[in-house]
């Protein structure tokens, strides 16, 4: 349902929603998962406004992209300068630190519609386009950034779709990483990223904007909902739902979701697991 006095985009209903849910399920549990649709389907369920035709449309979108790249340029770098001057110079696809702000630079379709969102996002967008044109292309999600990286590891080469896709030196690398944890740079964080590792890190985006954002607790369900059908999701994401159900006012619901985290810590923390029942019963006294 429709909050008025909330800016959209507004989550569609609940048999759309469920629906929504149940393909990106059948995505995520495939044997090679598609970042895209996977993504577009995140749109699906924050945007009841993107509909079938919407999501085809994006996905031509990136089909059209890829038409415009040079048939094999050459070398990874040579990749990387080409799909830099379609994508950062031609199309202006780009992000600025505003974009942290919005849920659209966290939802594919919106991205391709504005040119701006989240780093992720926007190495979606990259990482579509290279793929379909053939590129060695993957993610790598650096601590605190995420970018892409063209071909082997020998000879890798990085861009940074935030930045217009400026391709990185290695002292540029080294500084993002420090930037975000004051660590050096480790070679296993230049491994490609997995799929379902993209989708994961984009929710968990999606999470700590609704978590900033109480009066969106709606934008905060779906997405630990849509978390917890990906494969070998952290078994915290059902406390997560729990609490959100809470804040929501579902107190029975809450409570039950309590109750299924409890009884999966058990074994390892039992004082944990009688915390999180105190919650729940706490939840429950709250129907009185």
């Amino acid at each position: 349902m429709r909050t008025p006095y909330l800016p959209p985009p507004y989550p569609p209903p609940p048999e759309r929603a469920g629906e929504v849910r149940r393909r990106f399920a059948e995505e995520a549990r495939s044997e090679r998962p598609d970042v895209a649709a996977l993504c577009l389907l995140i749109g699906a369920a924050a945007d009841d406004s993107l509909d079938e035709a919407g999501i085809d449309a994006a996905q031509l979108e990136l089909d059209r992209l890829a038409g415009e790249l040079p048939y094999r340029p050459g070398g990874p770098r040579a990749w990387a300068e080409a799909v830099r001057r379609l994508l950062g110079e031609r199309y202006a696809f780009h992000g600025t630190p505003g974009d942290y702000q919005r849920l659209e630079s966290s939802l594919l379709h919106e991205v391709l519609r504005r040119r701006r969102g989240l780093p992720i996002l926007l190495s979606v967008v990259w990482l579509e386009v290279a793929r379909r044109a053939g590129a060695p292309v993957y993610g790598v999600a650096l601590p605190g950034h995420f970018v892409v990286g063209f071909g082997t590891p020998e000879e890798q080469v990085l861009a940074d779709p935030f930045d217009g896709g400026r391709v990185l030196t290695g002292s540029d690398t080294e500084m993002l990483v420090a930037g975000a944890t004051g660590a050096p740079l480790d070679p296993s964080m230049l491994q490609p990223a997995a799929p379902l590792e993209v989708v994961q890190r984009i929710l968990n985006n999606i999470r700590a904007w609704a978590s900033a954002r109480p009066e969106r607790s709606d934008v905060g369900l779906w997405a630990v909902e849509l978390a917890l059908l990906v494969p070998a999701h952290p078994a915290r994401l059902r406390y997560e739902r729990g609490q959100l159900l809470v804040q929501r006012g579902e107190f029975v619901s809450g409570a039950e979701e309590l109750d299924a985290y409890a009884d999966l810590i058990e074994v390892v923390d039992e004082p944990a697991a009688r915390k999180v029942r105190q919650q729940a019963h706490t939840a429950r006294a709250m129907l009185n």
